[in-house]
């Protein structure tokens, strides 16, 4: 299969492009949701071009559960047509990229007084495999108790009466983002991150564009298209109001919070999905050096650009731990790092935080802007298809053109191809071969490839071309300028937590890399000393505010 090339993501080019030309569509947001429109509309033909007021994927597609998963819970809503939908769409979205959605076994304990019976979870995960034509060995299996134990020594044995076992799949949601955007590059799109939306332009009371900041520079400019879509997420409504149009349905956010220890503090052999005595439902997710339990699922309506965890919330997922995980005793200081996001869901009167619907929604305004909000993660490209369905047609309307449809499904994403997850695994192998006797362990050949696919060998080759320094701060500087190269990073914030993960996966490296980074930020941009103290002390203040929890932040 022929490797799927990735284009020269210079900002400043992006930025002549905006300035310069008429668009087809603009796209208003840069989470999977926004990249997930601009993949379908470039592919189908159209001048597509993305703004983000951050970095991509820096609001929600960097703080999910990094699961693209089916949705179980809602069989016990019967949400059939959701569970049926996004289970679908996990073995589309595994196909497309599966070094980066990686098959993940999951055990559901079947526990004394808990909220899923034997007869019933047997039932449901039935239902949940046929509903998302789940095949061969990833169909579900029913155990007993005594499996359960050698699966997961760490489950409550006094009160454990079996278990569900069945396939999701993880992922790293921020780089999902981005290797949409960096594949709609092969479309020409035009993506541009740290570009906020002022205001939109107007021709005979419909909309035209946009003005837009540019959070770089500060210059204010607009870009000119036929049609615009609101794909902000958390944002959505505060655009609808800058339109007039916010009427009608509104978005109601929610709060979820994940906390992260070393594995040797939390070493579960499978991700579980277990029993809250509230009545909710927690996952626990081995990954690499760490282990992350997530979600809680709480009203949130204070300032969307700041969402932290606080220690109501810190001691809510411990205690949810060590409920299950008696053994274990997680404590406050074991918490290495953490992560919080919201959740723009459709808002419904009389349903508490955890009861809402997961399905998304399209408004149209009545001067022609639409807006899309609600969703999940796994089910982005569906998202995606509909709101360019609708696009499309009323392009058609307006102008007597036709446009391809929908094949995302069949587009790998950069980094790929792969034929299946056992080509991945045979190519970390042949990473880890070619890298070991550096020093490097099997956990940064799989890194690599978990985090850039194929796109490992010019990452790789970079490598080889430095002479000074140990291999560690070689290989950072080796993924930096990868980044800088093909990802629009602009700041040591962007590649340190979206880019590699490190904040959430491996916080204890940052410390080790961080002079590094801020002197191949210094020598690319020509910064300054009082620009790189300001990266420094930012950096480090992230760092802490996602690993300490003390009273002062409740």
């Amino acid at each position: 299969m022929k490797r799927v090339e990735f284009s020269n993501l210079k900002r400043e080019r992006y930025v002549e492009k905006l300035r310069s030309e008429v668009f087809d569509l603009v796209v208003i947001g840069g989470g999977i949701t926004g990249a997930g429109i601009l993949l379908d509309a470039a592919s189908r033909g159209l001048k597509v071009a993305l703004v983000e007021k951050n970095d991509f994927a820096s609001g929600t597609s960097s703080k999910s559960t990094k699961l693209i998963h089916g949705g179980l819970r809602y069989l016990k809503q019967f949400d059939f047509w959701l569970v049926k939908e996004v289970g679908s769409e996990r073995a589309i979205v595994h196909k497309l990229a599966p070094h980066l959605v990686i098959p993940e076994k999951m055990l559901l304990p079947l526990i004394e007084h808990g909220s899923y019976g034997k007869w019933l979870t047997s039932i449901g995960l039935k239902v949940y495999d046929i509903l998302a034509q789940v095949e061969g060995e990833d169909q579900r299996r029913m155990l007993e108790k005594k499996e359960a134990m050698d699966l997961e020594p760490l489950l409550p044995e006094e009160i454990l009466k079996g278990a569900g076992y069945y396939a999701e799949y993880r992922t790293d949601d921020a780089r999902l983002t981005l290797e949409n955007i960096k594949t709609a590059l092969q479309y020409d799109a035009t993506p541009v991150n740290y570009t906020k939306v002022c205001d939109f332009l107007y021709q005979n009371e419909t909309v035209r564009g946009v003005k837009v900041e540019d959070e770089v520079s500060g210059e204010e400019y607009e870009i000119r298209s036929k049609y615009v879509i609101n794909a902000s997420g958390p944002w959505v409504d505060e655009l609808r109001e800058v339109n007039k149009s916010k009427k009608g349905k509104r978005l109601h956010l929610t709060k979820g919070v994940h906390l992260v220890f070393p594995y040797e503090k939390l070493p579960v052999k499978h991700s579980v999905y277990f029993d809250v005595p509230d009545g909710r439902m927690i996952f626990a997710i081995p990954r690499g050096k760490i282990t992350y339990v997530g979600t809680t699922d709480t009203n949130y309506e204070d300032d969307k650009d700041r969402i932290s965890v606080n220690l109501a919330d810190a001691i809510y997922l411990i205690s949810a731990v060590n409920n299950m995980f008696p053994e274990v005793n997680l404590e406050m200081e074991d918490i290495i790092s953490s992560w919080a996001g919201l959740r723009p869901l459709i808002h419904e009167e009389g349903k508490s935080a955890s009861e809402l619907s997961r399905k998304d929604e399209i408004f149209t305004s009545d001067s022609g802007l639409f807006s899309i909000a609600g969703g999940k993660l796994t089910g982005y490209r569906k998202m995606a298809e509909r709101v360019v369905n609708r696009v499309c047609r009323k392009y058609e309307e307006d102008y007597e053109r036709e446009f391809k449809k929908n094949f995302t499904d069949e587009i790998p994403l950069c980094g790929g191809p792969f034929l299946d997850y056992n080509e991945v695994k045979s190519y970390i192998e042949e990473v880890f071969a070619r890298i070991k006797d550096d020093g490097f362990t099997h956990y940064d050949a799989w890194y690599l490839v978990s985090n850039y696919g194929r796109q490992t060998e010019w990452i790789l080759e970079k490598y080889r071309t430095f002479n000074e320094g140990d291999t560690y701060a070689k290989m950072i500087r080796a993924e930096l300028g990868f980044s800088l190269q093909y990802e629009m990073v602009q700041s040591p914030m962007d590649f340190l937590i979206r880019r590699t993960g490190r904040l959430y996966f491996d916080i204890g490296s940052i410390g080790k890399l961080l002079e590094v980074v801020l002197a191949e930020f210094a020598d690319v941009f020509a910064l300054d000393e009082e620009k790189i103290d300001l990266y420094r002390s930012l950096m480090l203040n992230l760092v802490e505010q996602h690993s300490d929890f003390g009273f002062d932040r409740i």
